[in-house]
C-alpha cells in the first residue's frame, strides 16, 4: 500500500471508517515524479514558482488547471500538494486536484483531461516517450529517500497472525536484497513489465530504476537517489515517516486539531515486529533514525515538533 493508506485507516481519515492498521516494513523509497503537459515545456522547469502565472491566468479564464494523484491522503497526492504550495499554489482552491488511477494517467492527458500529476514510475518516464509531457521533478527530488510503498497488515491479523506476519518480512527481505542489485534490474522489468502486471515496454521501465534520468526538456542527469528497495535502512518502519504524513494531514485541513502524532507512529509503524524478524534471521539493521529532513524548498522537518512544521508553511489550510 501507499504509505498513507494504512495511517489514513487507522485514524478514520476525512470521516472514513475507523480499520486501525500496522506497517511493519517499508518497500521501497523514491521513484516516483510530477508530469506535466509538453505545452508547458521550456516554461517551467524544477521551479513550481514558474507555474503559478500559468494557474492564474486559467482561473481567470474561468478554467483552473487540474492536477491528479493516485489517493487524497497517500504519497502521490501529498508531493503534489507540497509541490504546488512550494509554488504559492493552493491545491485546494487555485486548481482543480483529481483522483485518477495511475495506468490512466497517460490516456487521461493524452485527451486535454489534465495539465499535470503525480503518479510511480513508470508512467512518468511513459508520458516522455509518447511526447505528451514531461518531469517537473522527481519526487527523490522534492524529499530525498523518502518513504513511499509499505507491507501493511490490519492490526487484528497481525495480533493473531505473529509468526505468518514474520515469515512475509523475511521472504520480503530477500526479494529486497535481489532487487537492489542493479545486475537483477533487467529481469525484474522484464517481470512487471508483462501484461499480468503493468503491460509495459521493459525499456520504459528500466531506464530510472537504473538511475538514467531523463526529464524530457533537455534535463538529463544519473539519479543519485532512483528507487531502492534494501539499501540505507530501507525497510525500517521509521515513526518519523508516519509523523510527517499527519504533519501534512494537519496543514492541509485533513484533521481537525494537532493529532495524536506520537501514539499513532507508535501504533502504525511496528519497529518491533520488524526487528524481532530481522534479529530470527540475524539481518542486522541500521535502527530508528530521529533525524531532521530537508526538503526541496528548504523546510526542515523536525521529527520532534511535526506541530510547528506544519504550522510553518505559508500555504496551509488548518483546521482548529
Amino acid at each position: 500500500m501507499l504509505i498513507g493508506m494504512p495511517l489514513a485507516s487507522t485514524m478514520g481519515l476525512a470521516g472514513s471508517p475507523k480499520k486501525p492498521m500496522v506497517i511493519p516494513w517499508l518497500l521501497n523509497r523514491n521513484g516516483q515524479a510530477i508530469t506535466l503537459k509538453a505545452e508547458l515545456k521550456g516554461k517551467v522547469g524544477a521551479d513550481p514558482k514558474a507555474l503559478k502565472p500559468f494557474v492564474e491566468k486559467a482561473q481567470k479564464l474561468g478554467e483552473p488547471m487540474t492536477f491528479a494523484m493516485t489517493f487524497p491522503p497517500g504519497t502521490h497526492a501529498m508531493w503534489m500538494r507540497y509541490y504546488l504550495g512550494a509554488g504559492g499554489i493552493n491545491p485546494d482552491k487555485d486548481v482543480s486536484l483529481i483522483t485518477i488511477p495511475p495506468a490512466q494517467m497517460i490516456s487521461n492527458m493524452k485527451i486535454g483531461k489534465m495539465d499535470g500529476f503525480c503518479v510511480g514510475e513508470p508512467w512518468n518516464a511513459r508520458a516522455i516517450a509518447d511526447n505528451l509531457g514531461f518531469t517537473s521533478v522527481t519526487t527523490q527530488d522534492i524529499w530525498k529517500d523518502h518513504p513511499e510503498k509499505v507491507c501493511a497488515f490490519t492490526e487484528e491479523f497481525a495480533s493473531k497472525n505473529p509468526k505468518t506476519v514474520k515469515a512475509i518480512l523475511k521472504a520480503l527481505h530477500e526479494a529486497s536484497v535481489w532487487l537492489d542489485d542493479m545486475g537483477n534490474r533487467a529481469e525484474q522489468c522484464a517481470i512487471v513489465g508483462k501484461p499480468t502486471y503493468i503491460n509495459c515496454d521493459t525499456k520504459l521501465i528500466l531506464g530510472r530504476l537504473l538511475g538514467d534520468l531523463d526529464y524530457g526538456d533537455g534535463r538529463k542527469v544519473k539519479d543519485e537517489m532512483p528507487m531502492h528497495f534494501s539499501r540505507r535502512n530501507c525497510n525500517y518502519p521509521q515513526p518519523k515517516f508516519a509523523t510527517w504524513f499527519m504533519s501534512q494531514y494537519r496543514r492541509w485541513g485533513m484533521v481537525t486539531g494537532a493529532p495524536d502524532y506520537a501514539g499513532i507512529a507508535k501504533r502504525v509503524m511496528r519497529t518491533d515486529i520488524y526487528e524481532e524478524a530481522m534479529k530470527e534471521i540475524g539481518y542486522a539493521h541500521g535502527g530508528r533514525d530521529d533525524s531532521p529532513d530537508t526538503f526541496f524548498d528548504g523546510a526542515v522537518f523536525n521529527p520532534k515538533d511535526p506541530e510547528a512544521f506544519a504550522r510553518g508553511f505559508a500555504m496551509k489550510a488548518l483546521k482548529g
